[in-house]
């Protein structure tokens, strides 16, 4: 006799949630935009602040919106990939900066997203190694190095099903990464020291002249 009642209750909170999850989307793609924007700034050594500002409060936002009501959306696949892509802008601005690593409570991220973003984050040390590769300063280099190493040793001590945090495929992409940057300031450094002991033969031939 009362199913028509329940039904038209279950619709409504179906359609509260639907509402919520249609807005939880739209921030979920505006942090991932923002990060893109943060990264592509502090890689250019642009002013980054405000994007900073804008994607804190967007995250801010999206906690409050789901994280009490609806945890089920807070943990759904797209806004842990843009909590993801967050937690790699705010770890890429801290080192870039010369700051703390941020920890998980600090960016009110769960492990999970914070760990992806970890697997990322290695990605852009090492576009920071191959600029500073390309002008010339290896010790800098060599440091972005040390600390993409140090994030994959991290990343490898996780040993978890995919279920709990699917973080396999991160691991690999670092481990890769890694051994590539190794090799490429290894050959980096041995042409520059070839360069040197050139020049320095030449400079000593001009003399005898």
């Amino acid at each position: 006799m009362n199913l028509e009642e329940i039904g038209k209750e279950i619709e409504e909170v179906l359609d509260e949630k639907d509402s919520v999850r249609e807005i939880a989307i739209k921030s979920s793609r505006e942090i991932i935009r923002i990060a893109s924007r943060v990264i592509t700034k502090l890689h250019r050594r642009e002013n980054e602040i405000e994007e900073i500002r804008r994607i804190k409060e967007e995250v801010w936002h999206l906690r409050s919106l789901l994280l009490n009501e609806y945890p089920d959306l807070f943990y759904s696949g797209f806004v842990q990939n843009a909590l993801q892509e967050y937690v790699e802008a705010l770890l890429l601005e801290a080192i870039i900066n010369k700051k703390d690593i941020p920890s998980p409570k600090e960016l009110y991220v769960n492990p999970s997203a914070y760990l992806m973003g970890c697997g990322d984050v290695v990605g852009e040390l090492r576009r920071e190694v191959l600029e500073s590769l390309r002008v010339g300063n290896f010790n800098q280099a060599e440091s972005y190095l040390q600390l993409m190493e140090e994030f994959y040793e991290m990343l490898m001590r996780f040993n978890y099903p995919s279920g709990l945090v699917p973080i396999k495929q991160k691991q690999d992409v670092a481990r890769a990464l890694v051994e590539k940057t190794r090799g490429e300031i290894t050959i980096a450094a041995m042409n520059r020291n070839l360069e040197l002991k050139i020049e320095k033969f030449e400079k000593e031939e001009n003399k005898k002249r």
